[in-house]
């Protein structure tokens, strides 16, 4: 899994790229977790990007076929830690969405405090209930948070996947630019949020999102939608 961390100005541009999907796995919830570390320690501001189309698309599922109901809860509890680090941590962070995202792919750009999303032919959503899979804890945190009440039924009951424009609509991005300029605009846009007080910007998140972050603390070892694999 490759990841870079290259830091100017006092913002971090993180970017994934497995070359594939960036699909997301305990190695690269542990390669980002350690460019997290970097970014937080030298950087006011964090951009996460992905490789050109592809934000991520989501659990690594050619690892999934093989696992015993403690291997899916090790998984949900890195994953759901990773969301409360990008979620509730301290420093802003941007996500610059360069193309697709799915499942867990577009439940990593909620986490992010702005998204801005490459026009194009591009999918986002949760498709969840198409693949029979059932949603953690902390996709139903994230989507009640930051989907539109108009859209969360349609999102993540009835796993409609949207193109760009659709996503802004729903709450999945803020914004859209065109590709070639998405980390350019993410990385101004965590430029501005670097100048704020640290100090004020981190109690505002923690505070405004406690619910969330609180459910999704609570879930960890305990994640009730892989109660039926018991």
């Amino acid at each position: 899994m490759s990841i870079s961390v290259d830091i100017q100005n006092d913002v971090a541009l993180i970017t994934l790229d497995d070359g594939k999907a960036n699909a997301v796995n305990f190695e690269l919830m542990e390669a980002l977790n350690e460019a997290l570390d970097k970014a937080e320690a030298d950087a006011k501001a964090i951009v996460l990007a992905g490789r050109e189309g592809r934000f991520s698309g989501g659990f690594d599922l050619g690892i999934m076929g093989s696992f015993t109901r403690d291997d899916s809860v090790r998984l949900l509890d890195r994953a759901s830690e990773l969301v409360l680090r990008l979620y509730g941590g301290p420093v802003p962070i941007v996500a610059a969405c360069t193309g697709h995202a799915i499942a867990m792919g577009v439940f990593l750009l909620m986490a992010c405090d702005t998204r801005i999303g490459a026009a194009g032919d591009f999918k986002l959503g949760a498709n969840e209930s198409i693949t029979g899979m059932t949603l953690p804890v902390f996709a139903v945190e994230l989507a009640r948070d930051r989907l539109s009440p108009l859209h969360q039924t349609r999102a993540m009951i009835q796993a409609f996947i949207y193109d760009p424009k659709g996503a802004v609509e729903a709450g999945y991005l803020d914004m859209l630019v065109e590709p070639d300029k998405v980390v350019g605009r993410a990385f101004a846009i965590a430029g501005q949020l670097a100048k704020l007080p640290g100090h004020a910007y981190a109690y505002q998140k923690s505070a405004m999102r406690k619910p969330a972050l609180d459910a999704i603390r609570a879930s960890i070892g305990n994640h009730p939608n892989l109660r039926k694999m018991a």
